[in-house]
């Protein structure tokens, strides 16, 4: 096998995070409801963004979170995913890369604007969010970089652009194209409704193409309509590894013979719980390159996911490498 140009290769939905902090009386201004995410259209984008208060952009979306926490650990990592060529299109493609991630897909020039997610943030530490998918929806077959995909040592593959048919072709084209050339692809379920829409595709797709889950307690139970401990045995007939977070009460990591349990690592407050999956899969996935133990990729998973549970924002406020190495020398 030819060796790796990256570690991790992601792809998934390219969104733009605008925070502003707000306070209930300009939620209720804007009709929005508190404390939950909403998908709207660019037109009620457009009038949200124009009566948000200052705002801070930053680029966001599940596996772009995922692979910036690799990047962040010291590994290669790379990104696709679509945005278009506007003022929020160049911050997305500008975080990246600054963070350290190889990131070439090209900018749409036509049709539907880069996609953003408009959060206001309240006193009380409640996120509020207002979605436009915009341009990363049509992401397709053409975007896959074959050099990217195949020069990665694992293709990491958002289970939240599964809906429209074009990404599912990416995925398939994407999935082809890595075990070809020897390597491996992971697949993060993402939510429990994405689980409900599409069971019997993920199903389907796990057992055709996927090496590596990963998926919390209620996106594995949603999917294999059981308990836990039943979920568990019923994956070793689908893929190689599986990862399961389970919030406090740390992960469990099976490879079909054997199944790993990892405590949660401390935090001294949870102020906001969002990209915590994200960064699991970053430390669990930076690890498995490396060619460490499930134990400790699990380890790894669970200290970045405290990372970040620890402060706003799904992107990691200190450096991560340094915080991981510190962790682990002082492990008794």
């Amino acid at each position: 096998m030819a060796e790796s140009s990256f570690d991790v290769a992601g792809i998934g939905n390219a969104i733009v995070d605008v925070l502003a902090h707000a306070d209930d009386k300009a939620l209720v201004a804007l009709g929005l409801t508190k404390g939950v995410m909403t998908l709207i259209d660019a037109d009620r984008s457009d009038a949200i963004y124009a009566g948000m208060g200052p705002a801070v952009e930053c680029s966001g979306g599940s596996a772009a979170n995922t692979v910036a926490g690799i990047a962040a650990l010291g590994g290669k990592a790379a990104y696709i995913g679509k945005v278009k060529n506007d003022q929020l299109g160049s911050v997305f493609r500008h975080d990246m890369r600054s963070q350290g991630v190889t990131f070439e897909t090209k900018a749409a020039i036509d049709g539907t604007s880069t996609a953003r997610c408009l959060i206001f943030v309240t006193p009380d530490a409640q996120r509020t969010m207002q979605t436009y998918l915009g341009a990363c929806v049509e992401l397709g077959p053409d975007d896959i970089d074959a050099d990217v995909v195949s020069g990665a040592q694992i293709t990491y593959l958002e289970g939240y652009l599964w809906d429209p048919p074009q990404a599912k072709a990416a995925f398939r084209k994407a999935a082809t194209i890595a075990h070809a050339a020897g390597r491996k692809v992971a697949l993060s379920l993402s939510d429990p409704f994405c689980v409900e829409r599409h069971r019997a595709e993920f199903l389907e797709l796990m057992a055709d193409h996927i090496d590596i889950l990963f998926a919390n307690e209620a996106e594995i139970t949603t999917l294999y309509q059981t308990d836990l401990d039943n979920a568990i045995r019923a994956l070793k007939n689908h893929v190689g590894v599986a990862a399961l977070t389970r919030g406090a009460q740390g992960s469990v990591v099976t490879d079909g013979e054997t199944v790993v349990s990892c405590s949660a690592e401390p935090v001294s407050a949870v102020v906001d719980t969002t990209g915590a999956g994200d960064l699991y899969a970053a430390g669990f996935l930076y690890g498995y390159s490396q060619g460490r133990d499930l134990g400790t990729c699990a380890r790894l998973g669970g200290i970045c996911a405290a990372e970040i549970i620890g402060h706003i924002g799904a992107r990691p406020a200190v450096d991560l490498a340094q915080m991981v190495a510190h962790t682990l020398s002082h492990t008794v």
